[in-house]
C-alpha cells in the first residue's frame, strides 16, 4: 500500500506531530512568516486562508499571530492580507507554552 502525502488524515497527522514535538518541519525550506501586530486590522482572512495542513495562524485575544513552528513560510496569508502586515520572519523565536496550551484546547480532540 502507498502512502499519498497530500490526503487529509497525513496532512493532519504531520500537523498533529509539529503540535506535539513543538518544532517546525525540518525540510521546510523557507521561514516562518510573522505578522506586524500594529499594521494589522485584524480581519482574520489569513486565518481563514491558511491550509489546514498548517492551521498557522490563530487569534490571540485582540491580535492574530502565526505561530512559526506550524507556518511552511507559504505564501497564502500574504496573498490574502489587506493591509500587507505579514512579513518573513527570518529571525523567529521559538512560541511561548502560553500559545501551545491555546492549541492544544482547539484542537478539537484531532488527536
Amino acid at each position: 500500500m502507498s502512502k499519498v502525502k497530500d490526503t487529509p488524515s497525513v496532512a493532519a497527522d504531520g500537523r498533529a506531530e509539529r503540535i506535539a514535538r513543538r518544532t517546525r518541519d525540518e525540510n521546510w525550506k523557507k521561514p516562518p512568516r510573522r505578522i506586524e501586530t500594529s499594521e494589522c486590522i485584524t480581519c482574520d482572512t489569513c486565518l481563514r486562508s491558511c491550509p489546514s495542513e498548517f492551521g498557522a495562524i490563530f487569534d490571540d485575544g485582540l491580535n492574530v499571530v502565526i505561530v512559526p513552528e506550524l507556518c511552511s513560510g507559504c505564501p497564502k496569508c500574504v496573498m490574502v492580507c489587506p493591509v500587507d502586515c505579514i512579513y518573513v520572519d527570518e529571525d523567529w523565536t521559538a512560541t511561548e507554552a502560553r500559545m501551545w496550551d491555546h492549541i492544544d484546547l482547539t484542537a478539537g480532540g484531532s488527536a
